[in-house]
């Protein structure tokens, strides 16, 4: 099982700049694939970013060309460098580990979520 622990959220005004992280438990017999989700108020959770061991990424449109995740694989953390924030990414930003271990695929550990508020 993995922890997930996120950070670095908080109150930035549009055009700003946030940088998130996600710290997750040590697995030596896995590799992670780590993710940001979302989840505004009155609104379902959606899919944000992707990054695995290869550093192959994937971004929402909604985020492209503004935001940027990568991975320190040898700390087991991934970020989220958040620029040119706006008004509509106001979310609590949640962080998920899929984890391809020596004894199989463990997926979908979330961490408990940072609020990132982006004022006008």
């Amino acid at each position: 099982q993995a922890k997930l622990a996120e950070s670095g959220g908080g109150s930035v005004q549009t055009g700003g700049s946030l940088r998130l992280s996600c710290a997750a438990s040590e697995h030596p017999d896995c590799t992670y694939e780590m993710s940001w989700y979302r989840q505004a108020p009155g609104k379902d959770r959606e899919f944000v970013s992707w990054i695995n061991k290869d550093q192959q990424t994937s971004y929402a449109d909604a985020v492209k060309g503004r935001f940027t995740i990568s991975q320190d694989s040898a700390k087991n953390r991934a970020y989220l460098e958040m620029t040119r924030l706006k008004p509509e990414d106001t979310a609590i930003y949640y962080c998920k580990a899929d984890l391809a271990c020596g004894s199989g695929w463990f997926p979908n550990f979330w961490g408990q979520g940072t609020q990132v508020t982006v004022s006008p």
